[in-house]
């Protein structure tokens, strides 16, 4: 099979779209680019671009959320391939979604400003442009069985956090409330996260006790072959 058989083919253009996803003591959230178009104004859409001859997807996905974050050593993963004849009324373009895991503390907010980008309650997501929202139920239903067995939730907050962080990022990621005493129960009873002696004060006089992820502790209980759950029941 010659050089003139490719010759022959059609070229699509391919394109990444990542769904971004960040935690903060007001909820989980997605970032969303806001686009002026002469034919509807204040559309939303996902953080994308297209892929070069060059670079590989996740080389592209990774360059699209850093350019947007500033952030570069990130947990991205491969979410799903959208390629209907008429998603882009532009060009046949065929989309390959990401989703990405960051901690809002540590994104650039200059770089996002440029951007006109927003972070957005899950619970109140605009109507986005093309098939986004698609991509972002793909992302979400993704996410939730992901973290239901292995720590990525860990990747939305900082190197310390309470107790109570983690519940309300769980609550967010699953859309639920939990039963506070059941939800520390079951996330103690992994054991492998690690108390401090340190507290966070500036939301309680009293202060909450801040906790680290053992990361080697949990991979040699994987390696065991121990069974995580990392689901929390809901109330």
């Amino acid at each position: 099979m010659g050089d003139e058989h490719y010759k022959k083919q059609d070229h699509l253009l391919v394109a990444i779209d990542c769904v971004i996803f960040g935690f903060d003591r007001s909820g989980f959230k997605v970032l969303l680019i806001e686009h002026d178009f002469k034919s509807k104004k204040e559309d939303w859409s996902l953080i994308g671009g297209f892929v070069k001859k060059n670079e590989s997807l996740d080389a592209a996905a990774v360059k699209i959320t850093n350019k947007i974050t500033g952030l570069r050593d990130i947990y991205l993963e491969q979410i799903c391939t959208l390629g209907d004849v008429n998603r882009d009324p532009l060009e046949r373009t065929i989309s390959v979604a990401y989703y990405a895991l960051i901690d809002i503390d540590s994104y650039d907010e200059e770089l996002v400003k440029q951007y006109n980008a927003s972070w957005f309650s899950i619970n109140e997501i605009p109507d986005l442009i093309l098939d986004h929202n698609k991509m972002v139920d793909a992302a979400l239903k993704k996410l939730r069985f992901k973290a239901s067995h292995q720590p990525v939730g860990f990747e939305l907050l900082p190197f310390k956090f309470t107790l109570p962080d983690l519940q309300k990022l769980y609550e967010g990621i699953y859309n639920t409330r939990l039963d506070k005493r059941n939800f520390r129960r079951r996330i103690l009873s992994l054991d492998v996260l690690v108390k401090t002696n340190e507290k966070e004060k500036e939301h309680s006089k009293k202060g909450a006790y801040l906790y680290k992820f053992d990361q080697e502790k949990y991979k040699k209980k994987v390696n065991k072959g121990d069974s995580l759950i990392f689901k929390p029941m809901s109330s």
